[in-house]
C-alpha cells in the first residue's frame, strides 16, 4: 500500500494548461444553447431544451470540473495521472448521460430518459464519493467545509434525476406540477446552489483580489446544514403538495444564504467589483436572491398547485438566465485564465480578453432580462431577448480569442526566457478589470441605452401592442380652445368574461373622457376599440392601458375587436348626457349633442368618425368552385396508415401541438388567416387503440388565447382545457378508453369562431376487433365563413349559419383535382368526422354502396353479419363520426359528396379514382 502511494505521488502531472475534455464540453454545450435559441420555434420542447442545455450540459460539466479543482486546492491534494483519468471517466459519463436524457425527452421515450438519468446520477455519486474520501484523508483546512458543500450537492443530483425521470413518464395534474417544482428545487437550489454557495465564500474575495472576511470560515460551516435541510424540506413540501412546507423550505434557504451574506459583502466593500467576472457573479447573486423571494411570495399567497405551477413556469427562465447563466460565465471568465496558467503575464493578458466590454455586457444583459420580466409587448420582449442573447453569447468568441492570446503570449514568454534580462519584454501589469471610472460608467450606460433604444424601436414598430393611444389629431382635427379647457373625467373599466365592467359610461357632453382599461380576465386577451377610431391595443391578462376618447360631443359605441368577442356581448356604450355648448365665439358643429343617428352612426367631439376607406372585399366574391388550384398544389394526404401490430401493451403517444396563425388557401384563389394546430386545418390526425395513452404538449405561438379539448378522453376539463395566453404551454394527458373517431378543437370562447377558423382535428381510436382492410382514408368535413381576402372568419355569417365553403380536409374540392386512389375489388374503409361547427353531413359515394356502417362507436351494418344489407349514406351531426366500407366493383371515377347537396356544391365534393379489374 505504501508503495502505491509513493508511485501515485511520483506520477504527478501539472494541474494547468489546456485539457480538451475539461475545457471544451462547456463551450460545446453553450454553442448548442445559442443555436437552439436561434431556431427554437422549429424544435420540440424548446424551453425545456434550452434550460437543460445550460443546466444539465454546460453548468453540470463545469461543476464536476471546478469543484474537484477547488477541492484539490483547498485540501492541498496532489494532482496525479490516476485522479485525472478518473475525472475524465466521470466527465464522459456525465456528458453521455446528458445527451441520452435530451434524446429521450425530445423523442418522448421515457425508458431512454431513465437510462440517461442513471448515467448522470452515477457520475454525480462517483464524484461525491471521490470528494468524500479525499476530505476524510486530508489534513484540517479552515475552508475545507467548502468540499462538504460539493459532497452534499453531488448527493442531491441523483434525487433530482430520479424526479425528472418520473415526470417524463407522463403524470396527471397537479402531480406533474408538484414534482416539476420539486425537481427544480433539488437541482437548482441543491446541485447548483450548494456548489455556488460553497465556492463563492473563497472564490469571491479571490476574484476581487482582497482578503477573506474573518468570520467566513465559521459562516461557511454553520450555513451548510441550514441550506441542505431547507432544500430537502422545500422539495418534500412541493412533492407532497403541501405549500406551507415548501414555503418554509424556501424561507430557510434564504436564511442560509443570509448567513453567508456578510463575508460576501465584506469582500465587495473592501474592493468593489469591476471586471466582467465579478460584475457577472454579483448580478447572478442578486437574481438568485430576488427569484427566491419571488418564489416564496408565490408559495405563501397561492393555494392552488396548478396556479403555482404556472407561476413557476414564469419564474424558471429568469432564475436560469439571471442566476445560473451569469454565475457560470462570470466564474469561467476568472477561472479559465488561472487554470491555463503559464505565468503571470499569460494569465493577466488572457483575463484582459475576457474583460472586454465588461460593464456594457453586464448592463445590457441584466437590463434586457429585467425588461423581459415586466408586462411589455411581445415584440419588445423578443427584441430584449435578442439583446440578452448577444450580451451573453459574446462570451464564446471571447473564449476562443482568449485561448489564442494565451498561446501567443505563452510562446512569447518562453522565447523571452532565452534573452538577457535587460532585453525581455514586459507585459501590461494593470490588474484585471481596472479601467478608468468614466470608461466603465460609459460602457454601463451604453448597455442600458441599447435596451432603451430597443424598447423604443419595438414600440415604434408595434404601437398597438404597446398599448399606446392613437396619434394626435391632424391639423384639420385640432381641438378647439374650448375642448382644450374641457373638464377631464377618468373612468376605470375592466375586461373580463366577455364583458366590460361597467358596460355603460354616462358622460356630460363637453367632458374630456379617459378610459383606464384593465384586462382582469385570467386567460383571455382583450382590447377596446371605439367607434371613433381610438384603440387600447391588445392587452394580455393583467395588462392595462389608457384610451383617450377625447371630448365627448355625442354618444359612441366601443367593443372588443378580437374575433367573436363583440358578438358574445363584449361591447361598451359611452352615453353623452346634456348638451355640448360651444365656447364664446366658437361655432358649434352640426350634430353636437344629438342622439345617435338612425343608421347607428355616432358623433364624437362634434365630428363624424373618420372615413376608414372602402372595406376590404369579401373573399367569397373570389370563389370559383370550377377553378383549378394553382400549379404546385398538393392535396392533403387522406390515406390512413395501419397501426403497428398490437403488442398487447398500451402505447403512449406524445405529440407537440403549436398554435400558429397563418395565411392559408382554402379554395383556388382564396386565402384566409387561419388559426391552426401545427400549421394545418384540420390539425394532425392522431391514431391509436383503446387503452393507449396520449400526452399532448400545447404551445400557444399565436396572438390571443387558445386551448384544446380532446373528445377522445374523459377527464375534468378545468385544467387541461384551460385557455393559455400567447407564449404559454400546457400538457394534456388522457387515456383512450372508448373506440371512435373523435373530434378535438379549441375550446376558447367563442368556440364557434375558433373552430370555424381552423382549430379542429381528428383522433381515431380503433376498436379491438377492427379487421384489416386494403385501403383506409380519413375525411373531416368542416364549414368556412369567409371574411376579407386574407382575413379571419366572418362572425355575422357564422352566427347566421351561412357558410361560403364546406370542405373535406380543409380545402374546397381538392380531391376532384387530385383523386383518392384504390383498385377495383379492394375493401376500402373511409373514416368520417363532421367537425362543423354548424353544418351536418350525409356522406355518399356516387356509384358505390356501403356494406358496413360504423357510427359513433358501434356497427349499424356489418357485412360479416349481414352480407345482403346495404347503405347509401352515413348521416352525421357536428362532432359525430364513424366509418363506412365498400368494395368498388370496377375501374372508373366515383364521386363522393355530402348529400346536403348545396354543401356538396360549396366544396364538399371529391373523387375516388379506381383502377384495375374486378376481382
Amino acid at each position: 500500500m505504501k508503495g502505491n502511494v509513493m508511485s501515485e505521488a511520483s506520477a504527478k502531472v501539472p494541474g494547468r494548461g489546456f485539457w480538451p475534455l475539461r475545457d471544451l464540453p462547456t463551450a460545446i454545450w453553450l454553442i448548442l444553447l445559442v443555436l437552439s435559441t436561434l431556431i427554437h420555434r422549429q424544435l420540440p420542447a424548446p424551453r425545456w431544451l434550452m434550460i437543460h442545455l445550460l443546466l444539465l450540459g454546460a453548468l453540470s460539466h463545469a461543476i464536476l470540473v471546478w469543484s474537484q479543482y477547488f477541492a484539490t486546492a483547498l485540501l492541498k491534494l496532489p494532482v496525479t495521472q490516476a485522479s485525472r483519468r478518473q475525472q475524465s471517466r466521470r466527465l464522459l459519463l456525465l456528458n453521455a448521460g446528458a445527451v441520452v436524457v435530451m434524446t429521450g425527452v425530445l423523442g418522448a421515450w421515457w425508458p431512454v430518459t431513465a437510462c440517461g438519468a442513471g448515467l448522470v446520477a452515477a457520475a454525480a455519486l462517483w464524484h461525491g464519493v471521490w470528494l468524500y474520501r479525499r476530505l476524510r484523508g486530508a489534513l484540517p483546512s479552515p475552508y475545507g467545509a467548502s468540499v462538504r458543500y460539493y459532497v452534499a450537492a453531488a448527493a442531491l443530483l441523483p434525487i433530482g434525476a430520479a424526479l425528472g425521470t418520473w415526470i417524463s413518464t407522463g403524470l396527471p395534474s397537479p402531480l406533474h406540477e408538484r414534482l416539476t417544482l420539486a425537481h427544480a428545487l433539488v437541482n437548482l437550489l441543491g446541485w447548483v446552489g450548494l456548489t455556488v454557495a460553497g465556492t463563492l465564500i473563497t472564490l469571491w474575495p479571490t476574484m476581487l483580489r482582497t482578503r477573506i472576511a474573518p468570520q467566513a470560515a465559521a459562516r461557511l460551516r454553520h450555513s451548510l446544514p441550514v441550506l441542505l435541510a431547507a432544500v430537502l424540506i422545500a422539495a418534500a413540501g412541493a412533492g407532497f403538495g403541501v405549500l406551507p412546507v415548501a414555503a418554509a423550505g424556501v424561507a430557510g434557504y434564504l436564511v442560509g444564504l443570509g448567513l453567508l451574506a456578510s463575508p460576501f459583502i465584506y469582500a465587495a466593500r473592501n474592493k468593489p467589483p469591476r471586471s466582467f467576472a465579478t460584475l457577472s457573479v454579483l448580478a447572478a447573486v442578486c437574481w438568485w436572491v430576488g427569484m427566491l423571494v419571488w418564489m416564496l411570495v408565490g408559495l405563501v399567497t397561492t393555494s392552488d398547485w396548478r396556479a403555482m405551477g404556472r407561476a413557476f413556469d414564469t419564474l424558471a427562465p429568469y432564475l436560469v438566465a439571471g442566476f445560473a447563466a451569469q454565475v457560470l460565465l462570470g466564474a469561467l471568465s476568472y477561472l479559465i485564465p488561472v487554470a491555463l496558467g503559464g505565468g503571470p503575464r499569460p494569465v493577466r493578458e488572457t483575463a484582459t480578453v475576457f474583460d472586454r466590454g465588461a460593464a456594457w455586457r453586464v448592463s445590457m444583459a441584466n437590463t434586457a432580462l429585467l425588461v423581459c420580466a415586466l408586462p411589455v409587448s411581445s415584440l419588445v420582449r423578443v427584441v430584449c431577448s435578442v439583446l440578452y442573447l448577444v450580451a451573453m453569447a459574446s462570451f464564446l468568441p471571447l473564449l476562443f480569442a482568449a485561448l489564442r492570446t494565451h498561446r501567443k503570449v505563452k510562446a512569447q514568454v518562453q522565447q523571452a526566457k532565452t534573452l538577457p534580462a535587460a532585453g525581455r519584454p514586459r507585459g501590461p501589469r494593470a490588474p484585471e478589470g481596472e479601467r478608468p471610472a468614466g470608461q466603465r460608467a460609459g460602457q454601463a450606460v451604453a448597455g442600458f441605452m441599447a435596451v432603451v433604444v430597443a424598447i423604443a424601436l419595438g414600440v415604434a414598430l408595434d404601437p398597438a401592442a404597446a398599448g399606446l393611444r392613437e396619434p394626435a389629431p391632424s391639423a384639420g382635427q385640432q381641438q378647439s380652445p374650448a375642448e382644450v379647457d374641457a373638464p377631464v373625467q377618468r373612468v376605470q373599466v375592466t375586461a373580463q368574461d366577455m364583458r366590460f365592467f361597467p358596460a355603460r359610461i354616462d358622460v356630460q357632453a363637453g367632458t374630456h373622457l379617459i378610459i383606464e382599461l384593465t384586462n382582469t380576465d385570467a386567460e383571455q386577451t382583450h382590447d377596446l376599440v371605439l367607434g371613433t377610431g381610438q384603440d387600447s391595443g391588445r392587452l394580455a391578462p393583467g395588462q392595462s392601458a389608457e384610451v383617450d376618447a377625447g371630448v365627448v360631443g355625442a354618444s359612441v359605441d366601443g367593443w372588443c375587436s378580437i374575433v367573436g368577442h363583440k358578438q358574445m356581448g363584449m361591447v361598451l356604450e359611452i352615453v353623452a348626457t346634456g348638451q355640448f355648448s360651444a365656447g364664446p365665439g366658437q361655432q358649434q358643429d352640426p350634430g353636437e349633442g344629438e342622439a345617435p343617428a338612425q343608421d347607428g352612426s355616432h358623433h364624437m367631439m362634434g365630428r363624424e368618425p373618420q372615413d376608414q376607406g372602402p372595406a376590404a372585399p369579401d373573399a367569397a366574391s373570389e370563389l370559383d368552385f370550377n377553378a383549378a388550384p394553382q400549379d404546385g398544389f398538393t392535396a392533403r394526404e387522406a390515406a390512413l396508415e395501419p397501426l403497428a401490430k398490437d403488442a398487447g401493451e398500451p402505447v403512449t403517444h406524445r405529440h407537440r401541438f403549436t398554435v400558429s396563425e397563418l395565411q392559408a388557401a382554402v379554395a383556388p384563389g382564396v386565402t384566409q388567416k387561419l388559426w391552426t394546430f401545427n400549421g394545418t386545418a384540420p390539425g394532425p390526425v392522431l391514431h391509436g387503440r383503446v387503452g393507449d395513452k396520449f400526452e399532448i404538449t400545447l404551445y400557444n405561438d399565436g396572438s390571443m388565447g387558445h386551448s384544446i379539448d380532446f373528445h377522445a378522453g374523459a377527464l375534468a376539463p378545468d385544467e387541461p382545457m384551460r385557455t393559455i395566453a400567447p407564449g404559454q404551454s400546457l400538457t394534456y394527458r388522457f387515456t383512450a378508453t372508448k373506440a371512435g373517431i373523435w373530434m378535438y378543437h379549441c375550446g376558447t370562447a367563442p368556440m364557434s369562431a375558433h373552430i370555424a377558423n381552423g382549430m379542429f382535428g381528428t383522433v381515431i381510436i380503433e376498436p379491438d376487433d377492427l379487421p384489416q382492410v386494403d385501403k383506409s382514408f380519413v375525411l373531416t368535413q368542416s364549414d368556412f365563413y369567409l371574411g376579407a381576402q386574407g382575413g379571419e372568419v366572418d362572425m355575422d355569417k357564422l352566427l347566421a349559419g351561412t357558410p361560403d365553403i364546406v370542405a373535406f380536409n380543409g380545402y374546397a374540392n381538392q380531391y376532384l383535382h387530385q383523386p383518392l386512389k384504390a383498385r377495383a375489388g379492394e375493401r376500402v374503409r373511409i373514416w368520417l368526422l363532421d367537425a362543423g361547427p354548424n353544418r351536418p353531413s350525409s356522406f355518399h359515394v356516387i356509384g358505390g354502396q356501403f356494406d358496413t356502417v360504423w357510427f359513433e362507436g358501434g356497427y349499424r351494418l356489418d357485412h360479416r353479419q349481414d352480407p345482403q344489407g346495404g347503405s347509401q349514406a352515413l348521416a352525421l351531426a357536428p362532432a359525430q363520426g364513424g366509418f363506412v366500407e365498400l368494395i368498388f366493383p370496377e375501374a372508373g371515377h366515383y364521386p363522393f359528396v355530402t348529400h346536403y347537396m348545396s354543401d356538396g356544391e360549396r366544396g364538399a365534393h371529391g373523387l375516388f379514382e379506381i383502377t384495375g379489374e374486378n376481382r
